[in-house]
C-alpha cells in the first residue's frame, strides 16, 4: 500500500478559512466535543507527547505530537509530530499528515471560528502576543474573517516582533510592535495569544468591555496567559467544558482562587456554532469576552480529512 504522505504545502493549501468551515460543519452536523476521547499526555526526555485519537462514522485519526520546548533555540520547531488518517469502517489507512502543520493549521482555525461567531466583521485594533508559527497562523485566521485596521505585535524579542509586523503590514495592514508589558490591550478589540508563557501576558483590567480576548499557548494546570481579573470580568466561552475544566490554567487557576467557576462558563464552541447559545457583537457595557481552548482530537480529524479531501487528485 502507498500511503499519501501530505506535508506543509498540502495543508498549508486548505486554508484557514476552509479549516474553519471544516469544524463549523463537523460540529453543526451533530459531532459533541464533550464526548471526544481525552488527550494523553506523557512525559518524555525531550519534553512530552501528546496522543491525541478521534473518530467519526466517516474516517478514524490519531495526532501523536510532541512539545519539545528547547526546540527553538536550537532552530528547531516546538511542535513536531505526524497524524494518521484512517478510513472510517474499514481502518485502512488513507494518508499520513505532518502533525506540526496540522497543528499550525487547526489550531487558528479553531480560534477564527469563536471570531466568526463573537466579534463583529470590523476588527479596529487586534493585539497579538506571541511571534512564532501560531502567531503567524493566527493572524492569517483572523485576516480571512475579518477587515483587520491595525495589529500591534508583542513578543519576547523585538527583532521577531518586527518581523511579524512587518509581514502583516505586507498583507495590507497597518502594523507596529507593541509594548513589552502588554499595556496596548488598553485599545483593543480583539486580543490574540499565541504564546508558551506559563505567566499572566497582561493586566486583565485593563481590556475593555466588548473585547474579545482568545487565549490557545497554554494546556496544563499550572500555566496561563491571561489573568484572573480577566476571567472575572469576562463571558467565558470554551472549546469543550471537559477539556479546558481538564488542563486549562487559565480557567484552573481563578477557579481554585475562588473568583470563577465551572458554572460560569457561558457556553463551547458548539454552543455557538448550533445557536444554542448566541454570539454576536458584545455590548460595550456587558465586560469582555474570554475564549480559551487546548486543542483537541475532532479538530484535528476535520481539518486532516479536509485536507485529504482537498488534495484528491
Amino acid at each position: 500500500m502507498n500511503l499519501p504522505l501530505l506535508g506543509a504545502d498540502d495543508i498549508a493549501a486548505l486554508g484557514p478559512r476552509a479549516a474553519a468551515d471544516a469544524l463549523e460543519a463537523a460540529l453543526g452536523g451533530g459531532l459533541d466535543p464533550e464526548t471526544v476521547p481525552p488527550r494523553h499526555h506523557l512525559p518524555v526526555p525531550g519534553g512530552e507527547l501528546l496522543i491525541m485519537p478521534a473518530t467519526t462514522r466517516r474516517v478514524t485519526g490519531v495526532k501523536i505530537a510532541g512539545v519539545a520546548p528547547d526546540n527553538p533555540a536550537r532552530g528547531l520547531p516546538r511542535i513536531t509530530g505526524s497524524y494518521l488518517l484512517l478510513d472510517g469502517a474499514t481502518l485502512l489507512p488513507l494518508a499520513l499528515l505532518d502533525g506540526a502543520a496540522l497543528t499550525t493549521l487547526r489550531t487558528p482555525a479553531v480560534s477564527a471560528l469563536a471570531i466568526r461567531h463573537l466579534t463583529g466583521p470590523v476588527v479596529r485594533h487586534l493585539v497579538l502576543f506571541g511571534t512564532g508559527p501560531q502567531a503567524y497562523g493566527h493572524l492569517d485566521a483572523v485576516l480571512a474573517e475579518r477587515r483587520v485596521e491595525r495589529v500591534t505585535v508583542t513578543g519576547r524579542t523585538a527583532r521577531r516582533a518586527e518581523e511579524l509586523a512587518a509581514y502583516a503590514r505586507r498583507r495590507g495592514v497597518k502594523a507596529g510592535t507593541g509594548r513589552a508589558d502588554g499595556a496596548d490591550v488598553a485599545t483593543a478589540d480583539l486580543v490574540l495569544c499565541c504564546t508558551a508563557s506559563a505567566a499572566p501576558l497582561f493586566d486583565g483590567t485593563l481590556v475593555p468591555d466588548g473585547a474579545t480576548v482568545v487565549a490557545v499557548g497554554s494546556h496544563t494546570p499550572d500555566a496561563r496567559e491571561v489573568d484572573s481579573a480577566l476571567v472575572a470580568r469576562s463571558a467565558v466561552f470554551v472549546e469543550a467544558r471537559t477539556a479546558v475544566l481538564a488542563g486549562a490554567g487559565d480557567l484552573l487557576i481563578p477557579l481554585a482562587e475562588g473568583v470563577f467557576a465551572a458554572e460560569d462558563i457561558v457556553g463551547g464552541l458548539s454552543d455557538l456554532v448550533t445557536g444554542r447559545v448566541p454570539g454576536g457583537v458584545p455590548a460595550a457595557s456587558s465586560g469582555p469576552r474570554f475564549f480559551k481552548s487546548v486543542g483537541m482530537g475532532w479538530e484535528d480529524l476535520a481539518v486532516a480529512e479536509a485536507v485529504h479531501r482537498n488534495s484528491a487528485p
